[in-house]
């Protein structure tokens, strides 16, 4: 399956056109990271422990909507963006989305 932010595909046309595919996780905080946050906050640094929720929340976004994508019998997405809100005090959605779309390879002098 091919994802991309752009919209068209080097070498490939659309042949087929299905629509909005999503995909979107709700993830609320650890305590625990919130401490670490909180101290990282004074001393500065990578929040590692939000780094690794967010890498997470986006994975399984981006899984979901692609399973979405082959259930419509596509093999690409295109135009993919993310989206994030914030949910309840400690909570928040990643959400993802682009267009279902079949491509074909372009015929060569196209």
């Amino acid at each position: 399956m091919i994802l991309t932010n752009t919209e068209n595909i080097p070498g490939k046309v659309i042949v087929e056109h299905f629509g909005l595919v999503t995909g979107s996780t709700v993830r609320a905080r650890h305590v625990g990271a919130d401490i670490a946050a909180g101290l990282k906050n004074v001393v500065g640094g990578e929040l590692k422990g939000y780094t690794q929720l967010l890498e997470e929340a986006r994975k399984e976004s981006v899984s979901r909507m692609l399973r979405q994508a082959q259930q419509l019998g596509a093999n690409a997405v295109i135009n993919v963006r993310f989206s994030t809100s914030s949910i309840t005090q400690g909570a928040c959605e990643l959400y993802v989305y682009g267009t279902a779309v079949r491509t074909a390879d372009k015929e060569p002098g196209n």
